[in-house]
């Protein structure tokens, strides 16, 4: 397996899932803690749409992605608070109607589209300098905004409400917040694909809350996991050939189930 390390493919792929893994722990601690995995995946079905847009456009598919991305992560925002309508319902319009734009376009676009694939469940091994570059640059405006507003982050992903009173400038913290949530996942798709990638926002996560509930530990250990299992799967595709993505969410799964497992065990102990 350490002859792959000779290929600069597998060293991009390696740079990714260490990018993937502290900035999937970051944004997933976050919509976990305001309970907004819904909405993540609300706004990846609609990212669909997106991909859609750009091959029937001739365009870059993950800017039309991005776009919708950002348009439905902020459309949900204003729904919700704005028009006074349920979250949980906005984001089913969302989802319905990315992934209808999404079928359309996609059956508009001559010809076969081969590289929808490579979207829909995601080949970390395709990842260029470009990409490396562009997702290096987000984790360093989301290292920024956690530095510069870390507290008033917490307090509102916490307690909205209370945040409110406080005086915190949660509408600026909310839609921030959701359009570097939808930047996330736009780029994450590359990575691990649409259909996988909500296991990565939220199963390690799930797995460190079951033993720690402050918001800096848990993105911490969320981040170990997510670089162990990044790293193990990638080198175990090599080994089975089969996609390093599933084989990912599968470690990741498997690291949930044993810590559920621990937890009983020491619950059932002390008891």
């Amino acid at each position: 397996m350490l002859q792959f390390l000779t290929y600069p493919f597998f060293l991009q792929a390696l740079v990714a899932v260490a990018l993937l893994s502290v900035c999937s722990a970051v944004i997933g601690t976050y919509i976990i803690s305001r309970r907004m995995v819904a909405i993540s995946g609300g706004i990846t079905h609609a990212c669909f749409g997106g991909l859609g847009l750009g091959y029937f456009l001739g365009i870059s598919p993950v800017a039309t992605a991005a776009v919708f991305a950002v348009g439905s992560s902020v459309g949900v925002e204003v729904l919700s608070r704005r028009f006074r309508l349920r979250e949980d319902s906005a984001i089913a319009v969302v989802w319905a109607l990315g992934m209808a734009l999404g079928v359309l376009f996609v059956f508009l676009t001559p010809g076969y589209v081969p590289e929808l694939n490579a979207f829909l469940f995601g080949n970390i091994l395709t990842v260029n300098v470009a990409d490396l570059v562009t997702f290096g640059i987000y984790a360093a405006v989301l290292g920024a905004f956690f530095a510069w507003r870390y507290r008033e982050i917490v307090a509102v992903a916490f307690d909205r409400d209370f945040a409110e009173v406080s005086g915190l400038p949660v509408r600026f913290i909310s839609y921030t917040m959701t359009v570097l949530v939808a930047v996330c996942i736009v780029l994450t798709i590359r990575l691990v694909g649409i259909m996988m990638l909500m296991s990565m926002m939220s199963l390690p996560m799930i797995a460190a809350e079951v033993f720690w509930h402050r918001f800096t530990p848990v993105a911490s250990a969320s981040a170990v996991i997510s670089l162990v299992a990044s790293v193990t799967g990638l080198f175990l595709s090599t080994v089975v050939d089969v996609p390093c993505s599933a084989l990912i969410v599968l470690l990741l799964a498997a690291v949930f189930v044993l810590a559920r497992l621990c937890a009983a065990f020491v619950q059932k102990s002390h008891s």
